[in-house]
């Protein structure tokens, strides 16, 4: 029997890694599996890795009707070629390009992922296009998944789909956490740490944040620009690390930019994403965003065995147990995070056991394993519920481990 076939969307390749691995076991478990986003080196590199088909059709991540319009014709006109059984889209620009297409192109079973909100933090105007956006992409799609229960808690109160049409996979986050391997502690060359230190002229002894993410205001940069200026007068072996690159797009002030480059215990790593190594060198790591959908840094950082400080907001209270694998301070209060920072550096035992208590959470409720194993239950069903499980032809269903 021919495999069902699976679609992946997204707008930008970069996307495409919030499925590292979940494709191979896709794929290990009778589908077929295409990816569509943008062009760009990260979709064919995408292709190499996870042995899947791509094809690349140019998807704007701003608003604009009329590109947005030829943008929806070249996926209906990949879709058709490609005839999926099943349309995963996933951003909020590719859910809301790709559920279109897909039901244009009569797909049989359409799936919305909602990874993040970005109305949340918008106002005006921009606000009710991007919540109608939303409720778009989730009237279009037969299913919608939700990177966290906070997030879906959101969802629902704001109007954008029924409850009944939107669940969570196992305890949430968006791909799970490779605690075994990838996020291994143990797995790193007894070196790493200090070699590390030494190529950031960090001493060995010294304290040091981590910040990894993009350099834009919805991150807190701002107010982790101001926390870290709090505690360099009070901690003078105090060191941060920011990894990610800067963007154009809810840019960071320029005053801040200029403080965090000229600051000689501030060190710009920039897109470094061999993330395990970076977070083996670092004491706690912080987190002030605005908005979230399910963060995987702090979960990775659990993985490492670290503290994590971020903010209490959607998302993050997934991701971080207060008082038990982190601390969780209020938004935009650069006060609060330097307090929670400073406990944190002052205290290593707090920091040995907040972080024993991440990892080992991570290892009992984020392993890949459990969300890739939910979700292709997901696909089962809704292949089931179209006609297309198991005995109609799908190669799906029986003898495929469901």
């Amino acid at each position: 029997m021919p495999p069902v076939r699976l679609t992946h969307i997204t707008t930008v390749p970069m996307s495409l890694a919030f499925l590292r691995g979940q494709v191979r076991y896709m794929r290990g478990h009778g589908l077929g599996v295409h990816a569509i986003s943008s062009p760009g080196p990260g979709l064919e590199r995408f292709a190499a890795d996870e042995g899947a088909g791509v094809s690349a059709v140019a998807m704007p991540r701003q608003i604009s009707p009329v590109a947005d319009l030829v943008a929806i014709g070249a996926l209906w006109r990949a879709i058709r070629r490609v005839r999926p059984d099943l349309v995963h889209a996933q951003t909020p620009k590719g859910g809301l390009l790709g559920t279109i297409a897909a039901w244009l192109a009569r797909t049989p079973v359409r799936i919305y992922h909602i990874r993040g909100l970005p109305f949340m933090t918008a106002q005006g105007r921009r606000r009710r296009l991007l919540r109608m956006t939303e409720r778009v992409s989730c009237r279009f799609a037969h299913r919608v998944l939700c990177v966290s229960h906070s997030l879906r808690e959101v969802a629902i109160a704001e109007g954008l789909c029924p409850a009944e049409k939107i669940r969570v996979l196992a305890g949430g986050s968006g791909n799970g956490v490779d605690a075994g391997v990838r996020f291994n502690p143990k797995r790193l060359d007894a070196g790493t740490r200090d070699s590390l230190r030494r190529e950031w002229g960090v001493c060995v002894d010294d304290l040091v944040v981590g910040f990894v993410g993009r350099l834009v205001r919805d991150k807190g940069v701002v107010e982790l620009a101001e926390a870290f200026r709090r505690l360099k007068a009070e901690l003078p072996n105090a060191h941060l690390v920011v990894v990610g690159p800067e963007e154009e797009r809810d840019s960071v002030p320029n005053e801040v930019i200029r403080y965090l480059k000229n600051d000689e215990r501030v060190h710009l790593l920039g897109s470094d994403w061999d993330t395990p190594r970076l977070y083996s060198a670092m004491d706690v790591v912080a987190l002030p965003t605005y908005r979230e959908g399910f963060p995987n840094v702090p979960l990775e950082a659990a993985a490492m065995g670290l503290p994590v400080v971020a903010t209490r907001i959607p998302g993050c209270v997934d991701a971080v147990q207060d008082g038990v694998t982190g601390t969780l301070v209020e938004p935009r209060d650069a006060e609060a995070l330097a307090e929670s920072l400073r406990s944190y550096l002052v205290d290593p035992e707090l920091r040995r056991r907040h972080g024993a208590a991440g990892r080992e959470r991570v290892l009992r409720e984020f392993r890949q394993e459990v969300i890739w194993e939910a979700l292709y239950a997901e696909y089962v069903s809704l292949l089931r519920e179209k006609g297309l499980g198991a005995g109609e032809g799908a190669g799906i269903g029986e003898g495929s481990g469901v």
